[in-house]
């Protein structure tokens, strides 16, 4: 069965449709949970990768190799979750993330203004001006984040597989819709997409793996994965940084090529 993004602005109810349709199809919702079980599973803390994650793009410059762990990390979680079957994932640009995966179902929900900014009015007890500005301030960062790290435009609907328009149908005709689409042949898993997700599994793990040693944690490095067989390439330390790949369940080859780099903190 597919594994299902959708992506959402705030207070579209994007929410409620991820929710409904995970429980229509009998899996598993998900969204801060996964920066969550990245954090466990990495031993960052929570609050500074979620803080890391949500930072303006001019200071993600400053230090592009740990923006990268960070999104590993979260991808690497993702991917954890979705390795034994299928889930409904709403949280930080899941589309993006597990791009090249063809039983991925990338939904995109929007609404109108009025009745996002109605909908933030009484859930968050705004007067109206506070309400657009609520929702108008997350909108502009995710453009401004998938802009900065993926050169894609966040609106762009060629980016999605269905964008469904909840003012024009309800919630639970989205749902309904949705789960017809995920039994399409188009995203069903095939041997093809399951390789596809089972190498950038590996090629996350092998990133979020040097980025939470000590000891290669200053590598900007580009890591690619086919077959147990994985690529680094980059500015690192080259002894210690196959050393650490090596560590890493599933790896079976290793070909670097790298350079040292420069050090930072989390």
């Amino acid at each position: 069965m597919a594994i299902v993004t959708v992506s959402r602005g705030t207070c579209t109810g994007g929410i409620a449709v991820a929710e409904m349709l995970a429980a229509e199809l009998g899996r598993p919702c998900l969204s801060r949970e996964v920066v969550s079980a990245a954090a466990r599973d990495s031993g960052v803390p929570e609050d500074v990768l979620r803080a890391k994650l949500e930072e303006p793009p001019h200071l993600w410059e400053k230090t592009p190799g740990r923006i990268a762990a960070h999104l590993n990390l979260v991808r690497t979680a993702l991917l954890g979750r979705a390795r034994d079957g299928s889930l409904v994932y709403h949280g930080y640009a899941g589309h993006l993330l597990l791009g090249g995966i063809g039983h991925v179902l990338r939904v995109r929900v929007i609404a109108d203004r009025e009745s996002r900014s109605r909908a933030a009015m009484a859930d968050e007890h705004l007067d109206c001006e506070a309400a657009d500005a609520f929702v108008k301030g997350p909108d502009k960062q995710l453009i401004k984040w998938t802009r900065f790290l993926y050169g894609v435009e966040w609106l762009d609907a060629s980016l999605y597989d269905v964008v469904v328009n909840l003012e024009r149908v309800s919630v639970e005709g989205a749902v309904e819709t949705l789960v017809h689409m995920t039994r399409l042949d188009g995203f069903r898993p095939t041997e093809e997409s399951r390789k596809a997700f089972a190498d950038l599994l590996l090629s996350s793990t092998v990133w979020a793996a040097l980025a939470t040693n000590a000891r290669t944690r200053s590598a900007n490095v580009r890591v690619a994965a086919d077959d147990g067989a994985v690529f680094v390439t980059g500015p690192a330390d080259n002894e210690r940084t196959v050393a650490a790949v090596c560590e890493v369940d599933g790896v079976g080859q290793v070909n670097s090529e790298v350079a040292v780099g420069r050090n930072w903190q989390w």
